[in-house]
C-alpha cells in the first residue's frame, strides 16, 4: 500500500511559475541586468559616492541578489513540484543538467576570456594560472585571478560552485517529499540564515590565505540562493497565505515598496560604506541580509501571480528580447566600458556618467545580440542535452527553463 506521507495533493504546482514560461522573469533579467551595467558605470565615472542618488547608483549591485535568487528559483521548482507530488528520488539527472548548464554558461563566457585577454594590453602579460583560473570559473578560490575586464565575473564563478552542490541539495532533500515537503522551506531557510554568519568568522586567523577574498567565496551568498528555493517551494505548494498576498494586482506594488526600503537602507551612508569597498564582518552580513530581502520582494510577486495576471512593462517583447540578451550584456559590459572612456573622449572617474552609461549600454547591448545569436543559440542547439544538428523550433519554455541567471557583480570587487 502506498505510503500516506507521500500520497500526492492535487494542489500542489497550480501556480503558472511552478511549470513554464513567465515572461515577467525575462523583463526582471533585462532591468537587473542594466542595473549593474549601471552601478560600473557609476563607479568608474567617480559617481557612486555623494549624493544619495549617487549612493543609488552605487548599490545597484544588490541586482547580483536578485539573480542568484532567480537562479535559484529556476533550477529547484522542478524538484520542489517532484517532492510535492510525493514522487520518489530526484526530478532530473544529475549528469544531463551539469551538461545543460555548461552549454548555457560556456560559450559565450569563453569567448568574452579570450576577448579580454587578447584586447587589454596589461591581460597579456598574464601567466597561464591566471588564463586557466579564468576559463574554469575557479577564479574565485586562486589568488590574483580577476583580471581587467572580466573582475565581473567572480558572480559566474559562484552561480557554477552553486550548478555544481545543487545534486546534492536534490539528494539531500529527497525525503521530504509528499505531506513532508512541508518541512523543505523551514530546512532551506536554516541553511540561508546559518550563512550570513559566514561574514563574521575570522577567516584569515583560521589560514585563508589573505589574497583571496573571503567575501566573494561561494558560501557567502548562499541566503540569495535559498531565497529562489523558498520562492520555488512556495509557488508548487498548494496556495497559502504567501502566496495570496501576490493574489490581487496592486499587492506587487505592496511587495516592491519592501523591496524599495530595504535597497534604500543599503544607501545610508551613517550605516553602510559607500562605493566598492570591503566591508567589515558586520555591514556584510546585514547587507546580504538586505539582499535577500530585495530579491525576494521583487521576484515574489512574479513567482507566485496567479493565471492570467500581467505585467505590462516586464511582460512587453523588448523586455523579453533584453532579457534573452542579458547574459551577453552582463559578459560583455565591463569590457565595452573599459573602451567606452575612449570611444566618448572622457577620462575615467571624471563624471559625465549619462554619455558613458549611453555609449556601454548601446555596445553592450548590440554586441549582447551578435553572441546570442552568433554563439549562445547555436551552441545550444549543437551541443544540449537531447538536441540534434537540424535547427527546431524555439519554445519559450525551454529557453527559460535553462537560462543562465547569473548576470551580475557586488560590490565586494572593484572593478
Amino acid at each position: 500500500m502506498k505510503n500516506a506521507s507521500v500520497t500526492p495533493d492535487q494542489r500542489v504546482g497550480t501556480l503558472p511559475s511552478a511549470r513554464g514560461f513567465v515572461p515577467a522573469l525575462e523583463g526582471l533579467r533585462a532591468v537587473a541586468a542594466f542595473a549593474v551595467l549601471t552601478t560600473h558605470v557609476a563607479f568608474q565615472t567617480d559617481s557612486s559616492t555623494g549624493s544619495a542618488i549617487h549612493r543609488a547608483w552605487g548599490r545597484m549591485d544588490l541586482s547580483v541578489a536578485v539573480f542568484f535568487a532567480l537562479s535559484g528559483f529556476l533550477l529547484w521548482r522542478t524538484h520542489a513540484l517532484h517532492a510535492r507530488r510525493g514522487n520518489p528520488g530526484t526530478a532530473r539527472g544529475a549528469v544531463a543538467y551539469l551538461r545543460s548548464r555548461l552549454v548555457r554558461i560556456m560559450p559565450g563566457y569563453l569567448a568574452v576570456v579570450a576577448a579580454v585577454f587578447l584586447v587589454i594590453p596589461q591581460n597579456a602579460r598574464s601567466s597561464a594560472w591566471t588564463w586557466t583560473a579564468n576559463l574554469t570559473l575557479t577564479q574565485v578560490v586562486i589568488p590574483d585571478s580577476l583580471v581587467e575586464g572580466l573582475t565581473h565575473a567572480w558572480s559566474l564563478s559562484v552561480e557554477m560552485a552553486f550548478y555544481l552542490v545543487l545534486p546534492l541539495l536534490w539528494w539531500a532533500l529527497a525525503g521530504l517529499r509528499g505531506r513532508a515537503a512541508r518541512w523543505r522551506i523551514p530546512v532551506i531557510a536554516a541553511v540561508g540564515v546559518l550563512s550570513l554568519g559566514w561574514a563574521l568568522v575570522p577567516w584569515y586567523d583560521l589560514g585563508l590565505p589573505e589574497r583571496l577574498n573571503d567575501q566573494i567565496l561561494p558560501p557567502a551568498f548562499a541566503s540569495w540562493f535559498a531565497a529562489g528555493m523558498i520562492l520555488a517551494e512556495l509557488a508548487t505548494a498548494p496556495p497559502g497565505r504567501v502566496a495570496a498576498l501576490a493574489r490581487p494586482r496592486r499587492a506587487r506594488w505592496g511587495w516592491w515598496a519592501v523591496a524599495a526600503v530595504a535597497f534604500g537602507i543599503t544607501t545610508v551612508p551613517q550605516w553602510f560604506a559607500e562605493g566598492f569597498v570591503h566591508p567589515s564582518g558586520p555591514e556584510f552580513a546585514v547587507r546580504t541580509a538586505l539582499g535577500v530581502v530585495v530579491a525576494f520582494c521583487l521576484l515574489a510577486p512574479v513567482a507566485l501571480a496567479p493565471e492570467g495576471q500581467r505585467f505590462a512593462v516586464l511582460d512587453s517583447a523588448i523586455a523579453g528580447t533584453l532579457g534573452r540578451w542579458s547574459y551577453g550584456v552582463f559578459l560583455w559590459h565591463v569590457l565595452v566600458l573599459h573602451f567606452a572612456f575612449q570611444i566618448a573622449f572622457i577620462p575615467m572617474f571624471s563624471g559625465h556618467m549619462l554619455e558613458v552609461w549611453l555609449v556601454t549600454a548601446a555596445a553592450s547591448t548590440v554586441i549582447a545580440a551578435a553572441s546570442y545569436a552568433l554563439v549562445e543559440e547555436p551552441s545550444r542547439r549543437w551541443l544540449a542535452p537531447g538536441s540534434t544538428r537540424r535547427r527546431a523550433p524555439r519554445t519559450p519554455p525551454t529557453g527559460q527553463a535553462v537560462a543562465s541567471p547569473a548576470q551580475t557583480t557586488p560590490a565586494t570587487v572593484a572593478t
